[in-house]
């Protein structure tokens, strides 16, 4: 549950190095956030989210292992943070909002 009283805990979920360094500059710079992680799979993010629990997840979708959707469906609802789903492609755009998701945000961006 996101407070407005606490920082927002945030988990980057991307196998490209060079987008989730992207992403956590420019929320570092935002300050009400706290970044809690960065995973480069989707098996690790569904470690990583049972034992940090985030508030919100910027999550890719096409990754190896293990896609985005992946992810959402192998955590119990009580474990599922809020997503935004950060990707490449629009075509999955529909799919993520029927999942929940608060946006769906396109690559390259400038700012969250």
């Amino acid at each position: 549950m996101i407070r407005p009283d606490v920082p927002i805990r945030i988990l980057i979920v991307d196998d490209e190095a060079i987008a989730c360094r992207h992403l956590s500059s420019l929320l570092a710079a935002e300050p009400d956030v706290e970044i809690v992680g960065q995973c480069r799979d989707g098996r690790e993010a569904v470690e990583v989210i049972r034992s940090s629990r985030p508030d919100l997840l910027f999550l890719d979708i096409q990754m190896p292992g293990m896609d985005g959707f992946q992810v959402l469906e192998n955590l119990q609802p009580e474990e599922r943070p809020e997503v935004i789903f950060v990707t490449a492609h629009d075509d999955y755009a529909i799919r993520a909002f029927r999942v929940h998701a608060l946006d769906y945000l396109l690559k390259p961006f400038d700012s969250v």
